[in-house]
């Protein structure tokens, strides 16, 4: 357990309050809306995706293609042993033996080259997502510990009969089809009273519309860095990961020269 696993209850109980805050609307203007396009998700369901991204089993995979390459050098050993015979055949059966060499493993080219370099994207995976959500938990830690996060969970925690209702008892803006303030669940432009529907809940409404847009803000701009890096690393080893078809190389005519077999006394 990390320590982005231990700021996951609080963390996603907070943003949970902030998407509900966001689907009934966001400040216009705010610099949370080109972060929302980009992802395409509120910021508790983002979360909530990635905390299912977990280094270790990136880097078991990186060992076990490790693994492989041992397969192939038991391969290559064998095709190695020069064959106790001349001739014809035994030329081409040369040739053939060291383009299927060279295939196997010689140089970054090869089976056994790829094997290594996938083995190698996915060290660098497991390294990204340590990285990645060791920053998201700086950020959780961030955003909880703020007056903003104050602000939403004043908001989104009403009062019945005098006394407050847990967030966690109030339906949540994901099971609801239509969305708070029937949206549908698509954050739209705050009016000037704050979000639509929010003013009903007095002057503080635009207040805690405009703390969820920083609290989302914050959070969802750590999750695009990560995403960044992401899509990097594929650029970097995409060239060292493509298929190597096999090539083998022209053989002109085969020379009339009789074959000829050596015996080896064992």
């Amino acid at each position: 357990m990390d320590l982005l696993d231990r700021l996951a209850e609080p963390g996603l109980d907070l943003l949970g309050r902030v998407d509900t805050l966001l689907a009934s609307g966001v400040p216009e203007g705010h610099p949370v809306w080109p972060l929302l396009r980009r992802m395409q998700a509120l910021p508790g369901e983002a979360v909530r995706t990635f905390l299912d991204l977990r280094p270790a089993p990136l880097a078991g995979s990186g060992r076990t293609v490790r693994q492989f390459v041992r397969d192939y050098d038991d391969a290559c050993a064998a095709l190695t042993d020069q064959a106790a015979w001349s001739g014809p055949a035994a030329t081409a059966y040369g040739q053939a033996r060291a383009g299927l060499l060279r295939h196997l493993d010689e140089g970054p080219d090869s089976l056994v080259g790829r094997l290594e370099s996938t083995a190698g994207y996915a060290d660098a995976l497991a390294d990204w997502a340590e990285r990645s959500r060791l920053a998201l938990a700086r950020a959780l830690a961030d955003v909880l510990g703020s007056a903003e996060a104050v602000t939403v969970v004043a908001a989104t925690a009403p009062r019945v009969g005098g006394a407050t209702v847990p967030v966690s008892t109030v339906p949540p803006w994901p099971g609801d089809p239509a969305g708070p303030a029937g949206t549908g669940g698509v954050p739209t432009p705050a009016g000037p009273g704050g979000a639509p529907g929010a003013a009903a809940g007095g002057p503080g409404a635009g207040a805690s519309a405009r703390a969820a847009a920083e609290i989302a803000a914050r959070i969802l701009a750590v999750l695009a860095v990560a995403y960044d890096g992401a899509e990097t690393l594929l650029r970097q080893w995409a060239p060292s990961l493509a298929e190597v078809p096999w090539r083998p190389r022209p053989t002109g005519s085969a020379p009339s020269d009789p074959l000829r077999v050596r015996w080896r006394n064992d």
